[in-house]
């Protein structure tokens, strides 16, 4: 078998002498023998010679940047003069970056672990979250300037995606939602002949907690995901990278018409939503409850209020812009690669979704707390 290293002791000098092929293929020689040596008996200067070495690749660098911290760390003197040039820059390169530092932590509890790590994600994400919102204000307040950069026909077209082309599910979701109602309403209210008041209940519910919180739903599912497509989409194609080439603000040309189109479309939807929940509450009440049409009615416009049509128009604003902004969020953020995009949409809408249940959450709260 041919002899790939020799080790001799010349004096104050450790001799490495290198011969045959110094390959990957042929497996990377141990170090253990230099150790050895040096430890039985500590020289003062290492020196290669490599005058009968047949070929090399890495597996040399790599010997000799093993060799080189081993005597680094005897405070030996190495002399790298016999290695061929090549090998010489490589292990150059290899000594002038120091090694890394890596502290691993001792997890004691693999569950105390993964709360430990999912709350510094959640950290870093709310932190580049609540920067992103800012950069958002400010584009808007560039627009209330007159400085905002994005085409009107962008804004048309947010429009209709956020708007008329989300009428069709939220009128079907909205009249489910208020037969639903009317009918759990009914079976505690009719025994104790009280059935008109179904027609109380399901107004104040609609236009006050329900209509909005089902379209903001509704909405995140559909908008909201939609938003994180096109933009993850656009980030792994490298667009938003060349529209930042060509000078152009991501967030005024990309985000800001999809906010604005959402925050100002999802009001009309929540109306929309109101009427048809109020209309599936009327079908029941006329079909199972056997109410007048007119009786329920003239219940329904008693019991509504114009505070309580103003306090769900509120909510579908702030709903609109919380269900814009975190798919626009997720969009932009998104990785580069194709399953980045699924992952950002998959994230959006539940993030979306969470998020409007807790505005609603803590809106109602307040209202309670003023007294509205």
């Amino acid at each position: 078998m041919e002899r790939l290293l020799d080790v001799t002791r010349d004096g104050p000098e450790l001799r490495l002498a290198l011969a045959g092929g110094w390959t990957l293929s042929r497996g990377l020689p141990s170090i253990d023998g230099v150790a050895r040596e040096i430890g039985s008996s500590l020289p003062r200067r290492l020196v290669f010679d490599a005058h009968e070495l047949a070929e090399w690749d890495s597996a040399l660098v790599a010997f000799a940047y093993s060799v080189a911290r081993l005597a680094a760390e005897r405070g030996i003197e190495m002399d790298v003069s016999g290695l061929p040039p090549g090998a010489r820059k490589l292990l150059d390169l290899a000594r002038a970056v120091p090694p890394r530092a890596v502290v691993r932590a001792v997890l004691d509890d693999a569950f105390t672990a993964r709360v430990g790590v999912e709350a510094l994600r959640a950290r870093d994400t709310a932190a580049d979250a609540l920067g992103f919102v800012g950069e958002t204000l400010q584009a808007f307040l560039n627009l209330l300037r007159g400085r905002a950069g994005f085409r009107a026909r962008d804004l048309l077209s947010a429009v209709e995606a956020s708007g008329v082309a989300a009428a069709a599910i939220v009128a079907l979701v909205s009249f489910l939602i208020g037969a639903v109602l009317a009918f759990v309403g009914a079976v505690e209210l009719q025994p104790f002949g009280a059935a008109i008041y179904v027609a109380s209940l399901v107004g104040i519910a609609m236009t006050r907690e329900l209509g909005p919180m089902m379209t903001g739903i509704v909405m995140t599912g559909r908008t909201g995901a939609s938003f994180a497509a096109v933009l993850g989409t656009m980030t792994v194609n490298e667009e938003v990278d060349a529209l930042v080439t060509m000078g152009l603000r991501p967030m005024e040309f990309l985000v800001l018409p999809r906010v604005l189109a959402t925050a100002l479309m999802l009001p009309a939807l929540v109306a929309y939503s109101d009427f048809m929940g109020m209309l599936g509450g009327l079908f029941v009440g006329v079909t199972m409850l056997h109410l007048g049409a007119a009786e329920y009615l003239s219940q329904t416009r008693e019991a509504l209020t114009l505070a309580h049509l103003w306090i769900g128009l509120g909510k579908s604003v702030a709903f609109g812009i919380v269900v814009a902004l975190t798919g626009c969020y997720y969009g932009i953020r998104c990785g580069r690669s194709a399953a980045a995009v699924g992952v950002a949409t998959t994230r959006a809408v539940v993030m979306g979704i969470v998020l409007v249940v807790v505005a609603d959450a803590v809106a109602t709260v307040f209202l309670y707390a003023v007294g509205i």
